[in-house]
């Protein structure tokens, strides 16, 4: 089953690209779609669609955290702070061509 969601995340566009540095090039398995995009009032939305929620989840642990986690690392040492809530989407309809 399809699952998209949209998250707000309070980073600006350089550590935004120095988290798709760190993921590297390669798409993952199950992502249909993922935009990024600067919100007037700060920080990054991330609009996302998957093949499944299971697909998603292993990309998260096994690529993002690992990623971001070093990152936020830097910043605010071993205290993470908690994940921006995700608000589910439903995904009526998923097309057009993906661009690197």
């Amino acid at each position: 089953m399809t699952y998209a969601f949209s998250q707000d995340v309070p980073i600006d566009a350089a550590t935004y690209g120095r988290i798709v540095d760190g993921l590297g090039p390669e798409v993952p398995r199950g992502l249909l779609v993922h935009v990024a995009l600067e919100r007037p009032e700060g920080g990054v939305r991330y609009i996302d669609v998957w093949e499944s929620q299971e697909e998603f989840e292993t990309f998260v642990e096994g690529r993002l955290h690992p990623v971001v986690h070093g990152l936020l690392r830097e910043v605010s040492g071993d205290e993470l702070p908690p994940e921006p809530e995700r608000l589910p989407l439903n995904a009526l309809h998923v097309w057009g061509s993906a661009m690197g």
